[in-house]
């Protein structure tokens, strides 16, 4: 299992780091919010058993990647051996926010079975929680996620962690995070306020019911209050 890059390594990056604020600032209203949806979501966890769930958005810029990774952090603190995985083959950015290497990950796992799970997850330092980084861009990221190897991968990791969250790609523009939403246990559909298309929303709710996931609900995103960012929690999807 790899460590973390020493922290305050400067990253080229930037612009593509999402904002781990669970992690920065435990005590904002914004984290209470991100532990106010877990504690909505384990509700759902209670009642049927839940290991894998997917994180997407209809298209890109809605919060998918920021939503996964805080929902990971504070899923983790609750003593749930809990790994995020970055799916997102063509647009990876959990590795840069942990500071994390990249040479080694899921497009690794699913392409060179010479590759094991412990050279690929990596510990970002942090109580119970593991990253499995996207790796390499592949030039088949879409065939990677379907193949057989994929459901050997996923079988493997349900087997060490309690719960492991997905961060794919948007479901409108591509068919990854369809892929994967039709083997996991449930599936987040991320919504920002003043930026999501409503026709868009409804083509990504269909486009999951077209492969039979689970959807667990949506989390609307950037809701303005009393100059503080809002996260909603709303299952099921309407």
């Amino acid at each position: 299992m790899r460590m973390s890059m020493p922290k305050g390594k400067k990253n080229k990056n930037s612009e593509k780091l999402v904002s781990i604020v669970t992690v920065t600032d435990k005590a904002s209203v914004i984290s209470e919010q991100y532990r106010t949806i877990r504690t909505n979501i384990q509700h759902t966890m209670s009642a049927r058993k839940l290991k894998t769930i997917v994180v997407t958005s209809s298209v890109s810029g809605e919060g998918k990647s920021t939503t996964a990774t805080n929902l990971a952090v504070v899923f983790a603190d609750t003593g749930l051996k809990t790994l995020l995985v970055d799916a997102d083959l063509r647009k990876s950015s959990i590795s840069d926010s942990f500071l994390l290497n990249n040479e080694i990950g899921l497009s690794t796992l699913l392409s060179d079975r010479r590759t094991t799970i412990d050279q690929a997850i990596c510990d970002p330092g942090m109580s119970s929680l593991r990253i499995l980084p996207s790796g390499p861009k592949p030039t088949n990221p879409s065939e990677l996620l379907a193949s057989g190897r994929m459901i050997e991968v996923m079988e493997e990791l349900n087997n060490i962690f309690d719960l492991i969250i997905f961060d794919m790609p948007p479901v409108v523009l591509v068919t990854d995070a369809q892929i994967i939403a039709a083997k996991a246990d449930g599936t987040i559909l991320i919504v920002r306020e003043g930026y999501s298309n409503k026709d868009l929303l409804i083509r990504a709710k269909s486009l999951l019911e077209n492969v039979d996931a689970n959807v667990l609900g949506t989390i609307y995103n950037g809701a303005e209050n009393n100059k503080n960012l809002l996260l909603l929690w709303k299952s099921p999807l309407q």
